[in-house]
C-alpha cells in the first residue's frame, strides 16, 4: 500500500509517502520564524503559508520517495482538531488529489496519530504495531495536554485533559512574561539545564487531585504575579536560568505523577509520550526514571514525530484502511474541535 498523507493543522506544512509501513519520506516546513515577532501563531499567516509551501513539499516528498501521484494507493489529510482555515487546504488539497486519481481518502485525527508516534521508529521508521501493548499514553504539546488509555491498536479511552492552558502554552506564556523568544519551551530547556530548580516554589496545579485532568493556568499566573513583586530578577542571568529551572520542575512533575499514577491505577505495564513538548530533556528524563522505578516500560516518539508532521498521519491512516476503514467522503468538512472520543473505532 502507497500513501500520500498531508499534515496542515497548525503552523507546520508537511507530506510524507508511507509505504507498507514504513516512512519513505517526511517533507516538514516549519513557520516558526514567521510567528517569532507576533509572539504566537497567527492564523491568517499560518494559513497564506500553508498556500505557499504546500505544493512544493508535497512535491517534494512525492521526489524523495522516487514515487508518482499515479501510483498512489490513497490519500489522507489531517481532518482535526487544529485551525480552520489551516486545515481546510490540507484536506481539501488531499481530497482534490484523491478525486483525480480515483482514490480512497481518509481524514485523520491528529491526537490520535500522536497516540501511535511512539511505535514508529528506525532508519527508516517503520510502524512497530504488532508490539503495541495497552498502555497509558501523554500527550503534551503546545495546544493539547491529555492522558489516554490505549486499550488495543484503533481502541483508547480518553482518561483526562487540560482544563485551560495546556502544558505547551504554558512554557510559551511564562517565557513571553520573562522576555524569551517564541517558542519560549526550548529556550526554557535550554536556560533550565544550568539552572537550580528549587531556587523557586511555584504551584504544581492539580498534582494530588485524584481525576487525570490537567490545569496550568494557574502557574502561569502565579509566575506573572511574582515577577511583578520582584521586577529586578529578570536583570540577572542566573536567576533567570533558576525561574526556568523552576518553573520547567513545576511543569514536568506535574506530567509525570499524574501518568504514572494513571498508570498504576489502570493495572498497566507500559507508558508512551507524544507532541512537541516531549521533545523537553527534563520530561523524558523524569519520565523515564519514574517508569524505571515502577516497572513499567516506556516508549517515546522520536523526536523527529513529536511535533506536527504527516508521516504519523500516514501510518495510522494506513493501518485504519487495513483493518476495513472504508475512507470517508470526498465531501467531507475539517473538524476543527473534533474530540478525540469520537475517533474511537469501535468493533
Amino acid at each position: 500500500m502507497l500513501i500520500l498523507a498531508i499534515e496542515s493543522s497548525c503552523d507546520e506544512t508537511s507530506a510524507a509517502v508511507i509505504r507498507d509501513g514504513v516512512v519513505v519520506s517526511n517533507v516538514v516546513s516549519s513557520q516558526i520564524k514567521l510567528h517569532a515577532e507576533y509572539g504566537g501563531v497567527v492564523p491568517e499567516l499560518a494559513s497564506r503559508e500553508h498556500l505557499r509551501g504546500l505544493i512544493p513539499v508535497t512535491q517534494a516528498a512525492l521526489r524523495e520517495a522516487n514515487v508518482t501521484a499515479m501510483q498512489l494507493d490513497a490519500l489522507t489529510a489531517t481532518r482535526g482538531p487544529g485551525l480552520p482555515a489551516a486545515l481546510m487546504i490540507g484536506l481539501k488539497a488531499a481530497q482534490a488529489m484523491a478525486f483525480t486519481l480515483h482514490k480512497p481518502f481518509l481524514g485523520i485525527h491528529h491526537h490520535e496519530a500522536h497516540l501511535y508516534s511512539p511505535w514508529i521508529s528506525g532508519n527508516p521508521p517503520r510502524a512497530d504495531f504488532e508490539n503495541l501493548q495497552p498502555n497509558v499514553s501523554l500527550i503534551v504539546s503546545g495546544g493539547h495536554t491529555m492522558l489516554v488509555h490505549v486499550e488495543r491498536e484503533l481502541h483508547h479511552r480518553v482518561l483526562g485533559s487540560t482544563l485551560d492552558d495546556a502544558a505547551g502554552e504554558c512554557f510559551d506564556k511564562v517565557g513571553k512574561l520573562m522576555g524569551l523568544p517564541y517558542p519560549a519551551g526550548p529556550e526554557i530547556d535550554r536556560l533550565a539545564e544550568q539552572g537550580n530548580a528549587k531556587a523557586f516554589d511555584f504551584p504544581r496545579p492539580m498534582l494530588n487531585d485524584k481525576n487525570d485532568d490537567f490545569s496550568f493556568a494557574g502557574l502561569k499566573t502565579s509566575v506573572r504575579y511574582f515577577l511583578q513583586k520582584n521586577p529586578g530578577l529578570l536583570d540577572d542571568s542566573q536567576t533567570i536560568r533558576d525561574l526556568c529551572a523552576s518553573v520547567q520542575a513545576a511543569i514536568v512533575q506535574v506530567l509525570v505523577k499524574k501518568t504514572i499514577r494513571a498508570t498504576q491505577r489502570l493495572g498497566l505495564q507500559c507508558v508512551t509520550a507524544s507532541g512537541g513538548v516531549t521533545c523537553n530533556r527534563s520530561l523524558r528524563k523524569e519520565l523515564a526514571a519514574a517508569c524505571t522505578e515502577n516497572g513499567f516500560t516506556l516508549r517515546v516518539a522520536e523526536k523527529t514525530l513529536c511535533t506536527d508532521n504527516a508521516a504519523m498521519i500516514g501510518i495510522l491512516a494506513e493501518r485504519k484502511l487495513l483493518a476495513g476503514d472504508a475512507g470517508a467522503s470526498l465531501d467531507a468538512e475539517i473538524e476543527p474541535g473534533w474530540p478525540l472520543e469520537q475517533a474511537t473505532s469501535r468493533a
